[in-house]
């Protein structure tokens, strides 16, 4: 049997430029700053069932400031 290790999302504050697509797919991973910047939820940890969504919002970040790592 496989063991199913956890998934992170890391924010790169450099990258980020506002565009709020992670928080439109994923709201329960990313918050956003006082100027639209998206920070994670937490210590990143993806909940079981979020995985797929921390995916999609990696893909659709147009600056690739998002990165999905094993925890």
């Amino acid at each position: 049997m496989s063991e199913q290790k956890d998934l992170q999302v890391i924010v790169d504050p450099e990258l980020c430029q506002g565009h709020n697509r992670c928080k439109a797919i994923a709201p329960k991973l990313f918050e956003l700053d006082e100027f639209g910047h998206a920070h994670v939820v937490g210590d990143g940890t993806v909940p079981p069932g979020l995985e797929s969504k921390a995916r999609l919002a990696e893909a659709n970040c147009p600056e690739f400031a998002i990165k999905v790592a094993q925890a």
